[in-house]
């Protein structure tokens, strides 16, 4: 199996955890009542289970993300971070009730084509 092949799960698992991160971390700022910037509202803030676990979800991510850097070039898989936009709109409308306009549907569409002719381009070792 190529170096980009065996990549891509990695990559995908990295961008779908940084996704989960923005939702709990929006979620984590809605139970606390919103940002304050003072040190007891921020102490209050990063002890909040919902940022404690986007909190998470951002470490794990990384940790994937390296594992996928170690098998291909930067240059193929940092595209895939645009997937990101698409979890992250699916994700939000699904846990947040966030609207989706039909121009917002197109660009994410213009997004995973793009995206799929990265992947389609090569670019291993």
């Amino acid at each position: 199996m190529s170096p980009n092949l065996k990549a891509i799960p990695l990559i995908v698992v990295g961008v779908l955890l940084n996704a989960i991160a923005q939702i709990c971390l929006k979620k984590g700022l809605q139970a606390a009542g919103g940002m304050q910037l003072a040190f007891g509202p921020i102490i209050r803030l990063m002890l909040e289970p919902w940022v404690l676990a986007g909190l998470a979800c951002y470490v794990v991510s990384v940790v994937v993300w390296l594992g996928a850097l170690s098998l291909v070039q930067v240059n193929f898989a940092y595209p895939f971070i645009a997937l990101g936009f698409i979890a992250n709109a699916f994700l939000a409308r699904a846990f947040l009730g966030e609207a989706m306009t039909p121009l917002r549907w197109v660009a994410l569409g213009i997004i995973v084509v793009g995206v799929s002719l990265q992947a389609l381009s090569g670019g291993g070792h």
